[in-house]
């Protein structure tokens, strides 16, 4: 795989994760996290069912199936090592969120870091960590 399309893959990769939070398919976060750990601000979780579980536990879903939020991911840096089947990947993320009686507003900024393998002619993650920077109204996100 040449550089150019496997940064496309990663980045395809990336926008995937905010997809599947934001439609609710906790199962596919899962899938896509399958072979990573995931490191966020609870206890880091590693495997298919602890990364959906993770997720339904800890996300607040509404009458669509959805946490109504829409993540946004910036600012990515790509970085393929020599060996062309290791990379690593930073970028910003931003979480808006609206409801009926909630504004549209973001309510939480920060940076991923993740880390990627080839294998079995794709890109996996094997390493998801979340630092949240900034923290805005998340009593319509989380579950207490």
């Amino acid at each position: 795989m040449d550089i150019s399309s496997s940064h496309r893959a990663i980045e395809n990769l990336i926008a995937a994760y905010a997809v599947h939070v934001d439609s609710g398919d906790f199962g596919a976060v899962g899938a896509l996290l399958a072979d990573a750990l995931f490191v966020g601000s609870g206890a880091p979780v590693r495997g298919r069912e602890a990364v959906e579980a993770m997720f339904q536990d800890t996300l607040i879903t509404y009458d669509d199936g959805t946490p109504r939020t829409k993540h946004v991911t910036t600012s990515t840096v790509i970085d393929i090592a020599a060996d062309s089947t290791h990379a690593t990947a930073r970028s910003y993320f931003t979480v808006l969120q609206a409801l009926p009686d909630l504004p549209l507003q973001p309510i939480a900024a920060g940076r991923y870091q993740d880390r990627f393998e080839y294998r079995g002619q794709r890109w996996h993650f094997t390493e998801r960590h979340v630092h949240v920077d900034l923290v805005g109204n998340m009593t319509h996100h989380l579950r207490n």
